[in-house]
């Protein structure tokens, strides 16, 4: 593999899916699929709103999923958006073309959803408009994640490999990543000339640049049949009920990923897969991607032979090493993650700010690869190496918006504050990687700590001590079940003391093992009837 070269490896196997993409070699971006029935981000669901909460501003919607939905008042509104202002201002204009579009189904729901929409409502309005029971039409924005819902929108949007169409908002626009003038003239006049239903509106995607104008036309074609089959079945079903579902990962593959960039091709150890990509690429009109579709036939497996398990180890880890020495500890809590840059050794001889500097600099390339390998969102605070020079710290904020720039969540990031911290924040929209394939530890809870063998000595010397004490037990045999390693601590550093107690309150007391007991648990029970003593 070429050391600038852009590879995406798939492992196909029967329980999960796993995508990889390499740089150079180096993991970049990895992502897991499995066969479940939870809401995935861009489902598009039939619901049945529940109850409104006006504390919370927000509707909870039954999506037939374990937990309500969350629907807040802002994405109830027509059309909401980045554009609502401009939505707003045209609103008028927009309903009486969707009128005219829909005069010819005037009973169906689609219509309904329609007429509900074109009007100039406010989040004030909307406990006058939706009512519980009343079915309304979303789409999942935010997959369930610990024990939250999906969070919804009724703002659709449908994504092809280069368009992405809007059924309620007649909003035209190009993606902000292609830069070149020309080329945004270009597809202006190529979107200008598509014949799209009076109402709605379309983004050109990435993946859009330098194509022709028959392969957005044929886009755009399934895009509204894919439309046309959601109001169809709006008017067949009933809430709730899944409209339309996010492609596969091998089908994301190909929307999201597949373009000139991935110079390397992809790399798949499943026949059916890569017939499925090729065949797909082909009908987009990239077939000079398709060629560069192959299948992986080596007896090793695909993920040992590319060195991706090993790199994923890094995932898991709480501390990541840097190449200069440093290392980077990430902590996830409920609130936010917490990033500590450390320095290590360091060099001797070393120039202090300049070494500082490239530590820093170091972890924040890896932090902004970290954060899309392990995919963590939300609020991100990070503790960079403490620098004095405020062209040194700008720089490192420089440095830090360029490599989050192409993140595919969305991510912002503030300058260094006065204490030296990074704050940032990057969209959560599934669950982190660790969720997907870790469950909290059984034994401790998910804390990674258990209570020492020397606490729990003491915690039982202070509960026999009270039961001794206790007149109701006078003279009557004690025993005491305890984890093993507790009792080693009992009969060791603490045996005197025992002998004391046994002396002093005149009873007899006797010590067992229980492998099976949590070290954190003990019984203290009476010998002859097994009665737990309390």
């Amino acid at each position: 593999m070429e050391k600038s070269k852009k590879t995406i490896v798939l492992n196909c196997d029967r329980v999960e899916r796993r995508f990889a993409l390499l740089h150079g070699g180096r993991l970049e971006e990895y992502q897991i699929e499995r066969d479940d029935k939870t809401p995935k981000v861009g489902d598009i669901f039939l619901g049945r709103i529940v109850n409104l909460d006006m504390l919370l501003q927000a509707a909870f919607v039954d999506i037939g999923a374990q937990k309500n939905a969350f629907l807040h008042f802002q994405e109830m509104l027509p059309g909401y958006s980045d554009l609502a202002e401009q939505y707003q201002q045209e609103v008028e204009k927009i309903a009486a073309k969707r009128r005219k579009r829909n005069a010819k189904r005037p009973d169906s729901k689609g219509n309904a959803e329609t007429l509900r929409r074109s009007g100039k409502i406010t989040a004030a309005d909307i406990p006058n408009i939706f009512k519980p029971g009343m079915e309304i039409l979303v789409q999942v924005v935010k997959a369930p994640i610990s024990t939250k819902g999906a969070r919804v929108t009724t703002d659709i949007s449908i994504p092809g490999r280069y368009l992405v169409l809007m059924p309620y908002n007649d909003h035209i626009g190009l993606s902000t990543r292609i830069e070149s003038a020309p080329e945004r003239e270009r597809l202006r006049k190529v979107l200008s000339q598509l014949e799209i239903p009076e109402g709605m509106g379309m983004i050109c995607r990435t993946a859009g640049e330098g194509q022709k104008a028959a392969f957005f036309k044929n886009d755009l074609e399934l895009l509204l049949d894919s439309w046309t089959n959601i109001e169809r079945d709006m008017d067949s079903f009933s809430a709730p009920h899944l409209l339309l579902t996010e492609p596969t990962l091998i089908e994301r593959t190909i929307r999201d990923f597949m373009t000139d960039e991935i110079d390397g091709g992809i790399v798949v150890d499943d026949k059916d897969a890569k017939k499925r990509i090729v065949e797909t690429l082909k009908r987009c009109g990239a077939k000079k991607l398709a060629s560069k579709v192959d299948f992986y036939d080596k007896s090793e497996p695909i993920y040992d032979y590319y060195h991706v398990n090993e790199q994923l180890k890094s995932v898991f880890q709480r501390e990541v090493k840097l190449p200069g020495g440093g290392a980077i500890v990430i902590d996830e809590t409920e609130a936010l993650i917490a990033i500590d840059v450390n320095s290590g050794r360091g060099k001797n001889g070393t120039d202090q700010p300049d070494f500082i500097l490239n530590t820093n600099l170091e972890a924040a390339e890896e932090i902004a690869r970290q954060l899309r390998l392990r995919n963590v969102g939300g609020l991100v605070v990070i503790d960079f190496i403490d620098m004095r020079s405020s062209k040194d710290r700008d720089e490192l904020h420089r440095t830090m918006k360029k490599l989050v720039k192409d993140d595919r969540a969305k991510t912002k990031v503030l300058p260094l504050s006065r204490f030296g911290l990074m704050e940032m924040t990057r969209q959560r929209e599934h669950e982190s990687i660790q969720d997907q394939i870790y469950t909290p530890c059984p034994y401790c809870s998910g804390t990674g700590l258990i209570k020492s063998v020397v606490t729990m000595s003491a915690e039982i010397q202070r509960r026999l001590t009270a039961v001794l004490r206790d007149r109701k037990y006078k003279g009557i045999p004690i025993r005491i079940y305890m984890h093993p390693e507790v009792l080693a601590q009992l009969r060791s550093e603490d045996s005197g003391f025992l002998d004391e107690l046994e002396a002093k309150y005149h009873h007899e007391l006797s010590f067992r093992a229980d492998p099976a007991l949590h070290r954190e648990n003990f019984r203290l029970v009476d010998p002859e009837t097994d009665a737990e003593l309390k």
